[in-house]
Parts: structure tokens; sequence; C-alpha cells
């Protein structure tokens, strides 16, 4: 089933920080179709590497010297004038509240200044909305949806009957499979971030895997997600044998059965809620959509399993954080409001929410 919505053309001036990436996007929405026409990133990697993981408070310092930077190159390399912007929009949530403040503020105070409508976005529906972006939508996407979402704070199956209607129908119980991902990186004393890392260490192991790990609810009767209990085999694997840390054969065998032991139960735990909801298409989104094996191994799923479904993945600069993403389920959530004229007045009202949920 397609379901367009036809409203006017409009250029899209987007911000993302929900986390530690101060991203700036422009996005021009034409015809059902969605162009990027400037997209800037500024990554806080090496500010963050030194502790493993975000910090907050830093992340917010970095946000708050870099965004107004970003902006400003935008607006001049693209000559904007605020007649020249139909939409601002901006992450809302959730993410790190110090993060999440400046991107917020900084969207209300150009709302204001130029009296254009704001729209606070959900994170996780940018992920979704990332693979809209450089698509027909009127002929490639067509409900219902299953999207599958895996990133460093999320994992989530979300069935989707029409636009910005999200049902969540499986979600991760404890650790998250980025986050999950980031542990064993940290206990194998590989670099950060995690994911890339132990994909790149998994890749050099070709034989048969040398260990075995557990499949966290792989057979379980409903639709979540464990993978805290599969970083913990990983330390205490470690732990019973500290010579895996000095030798990289090793440490890549471990990675290669970590990364296919997170891989069989997001693919089949997406294909038995594809088999229970009969989705039209099913989307992959979130910073681990990266994930070459992942998209491989669910790509060939869907296809030897599902043969009137299709498998929707997003370009890779736009599974991890950016504000194209944001820019794109922004304009959906503005052209399917009753009431547009609220957000004219988004600058008063939009406040950062760390907690916020998807609906």
């Amino acid at each position: 089933m397609y379901i367009i919505l036809y409203t006017k053309n409009m250029n899209i001036l987007s911000i993302e920080t929900s986390c530690d990436e101060t991203a700036v996007a422009l996005v021009e929405a034409k015809n059902g179709k969605f162009r990027v026409v400037e997209d800037l990133i500024s990554s806080q990697i090496k500010v963050h590497a030194p502790f493993d993981g975000v910090v907050p408070n830093l992340a917010a310092r970095e946000h708050l010297k870099n965004l107004p930077l970003l902006l400003e190159k935008t607006i001049k390399k693209r000559k904007l004038a605020p007649k020249d912007i139909d939409l601002i929009t901006v992450t809302q949530g959730p993410g790190l509240i110090p993060a999440l403040l400046i991107g917020t503020n900084s969207a209300k105070a150009l709302a204001y200044a130029w009296r254009v409508p704001l729209v606070g976005v959900h994170h996780i529906a940018g992920h979704i909305y990332a693979n809209f972006i450089n698509q027909n939508t009127r002929y490639k996407i067509r409900f219902p949806i299953l999207a599958l979402i895996v990133s460093g704070g999320h994992t989530q199956l979300i069935l989707m009957r029409k636009h910005m209607d999200f049902k969540i129908v499986g979600e991760t119980l404890d650790d998250a499979a980025g986050e999950a991902f980031d542990k064993v990186a940290k206990i194998l004393n590989l670099d950060y971030p995690g994911g890339p890392a132990v994909a790149a260490a998994a890749e050099k192991y070709k034989q048969n895997t040398k260990y075995q790990l557990p499949r966290p609810m792989l057979n379980s009767n409903n639709l979540n997600f464990s993978f805290s209990g599969l970083k913990t085999a990983v330390l205490y694997l470690v732990k019973k044998n500290p010579k895996i840390l000095k030798d990289k054969n090793l440490i890549a065998a471990l990675c290669s059965e970590f990364q296919q032991a997170v891989i069989d139960v997001l693919v089949s735990k997406t294909l038995t809620a594809a088999r229970k909801y009969k989705p039209e298409t099913v989307l992959l989104g979130g910073g681990v959509s990266a994930n070459k094996e992942l998209r491989a191994q669910l790509g060939k799923t869907i296809e030897n399993n599902l043969k009137n479904t299709r498998y929707q993945i997003p370009d890779t600069k736009y599974s991890l954080d950016n504000a194209a993403m944001i820019a794109v389920a922004g304009y959906f959530g503005y052209a399917l409001a009753k009431n547009k004229n609220k957000f004219l007045t988004n600058w008063k009202n939009l406040e950062a929410d760390a907690g916020l949920s998807l609906k």
C-alpha cells in the first residue's frame, strides 16, 4: 500500500545534537523525493575516546562550539535568507539532555528570529526516515513497514501502518546491540567506537568459529532482545582465557563469533515479526545498520523467506546520526499536522526531552 503526502515543496534546515555528533543539514523536499543539499557533521570521537564512551557535558561543550560554525557555514555557502527556509527541524529526544539542549535552543532561536515553523523530531523516527533520503517515496517504500532499529542506545522492532504511526513490537530488555558492541570492544582492548572496531576485527577471521557464544532470547516466545548476557559471556571467556588478549587471531575469532551471535538474534527476531505482521517493506536503521554483515544477512534472509517483501536500507552515511534524517522525519510530522500554525510558536513551547517516547 502506498501512502502519499502532498504538500508544497520545502527547504528544510535541520539540526541534530542528541549524542556526540554535531550535525546540520539543508534538505529539499520536492515531488515526493528528498534531496540533501548540504550535510555537515562534526565528530567528537577524539574527545570521548579516552573515556571509552560519551561524556554528556563534554559533548554539550563541543556542540556549543561547533554548531554555530556549521550553521554559519551552511547559511553562507548556500546564501540563505529567512525567506529561503520553509521549515526548521531539530532532534527533541531521546538522548543526552546537555547535548539536546544545545540543539533545541539553537533551533528555537532561529525559528523565533526567522519566523519559521519549528518541528521537534524523535531521534528513532529520524533513523527510520533515513531510508527515505534520495528515494522516490511514492513508489519504492510501501506500508505496512517493519523497521529494525539498531543503535548504541536502542534495539527495537517498530511496526508502521502509515507515516508517523509507530508501534514498538519488540525491544531490548537491557543493553542495546550497539552498546554491547562497545562494551565488548572495551573488554578486548579495541579502539573506540567499538562497533566498527569489532566488525573490522571480525572481518579478518575467515575460518570456522573457534568460540561458541549464546544467542540470547533466540527461542523466546516474544520479539524482545537481550544482549547484556552475551557481553558478560565474552567477559567471562576472556577472564578464563587471558591469552586471548595477546593474540590478534584469537581476538578476531571472538569478534567474529560475537558479531554473528548478535546478527543471528536480530535477523531471527525480524523474520518472526515479519511473518506475524506481514509488512510490505522491512527497513533497517540506526548506527549498527552500517554493519556490512548485518545488512547482507538480513537482506538474504528476507529474499529467501519473504518473497513479496521489499528490503530497504539507508546509505551507510545516513545510518549514523545525521541531520538529514531529522529533516525528513520532521517533514512528515509537519505534513500530517492538521494545525500547522502551532509550529510557528514552537520556539516558545518545544523542550528537549531525554526520555521522549516514540508515538
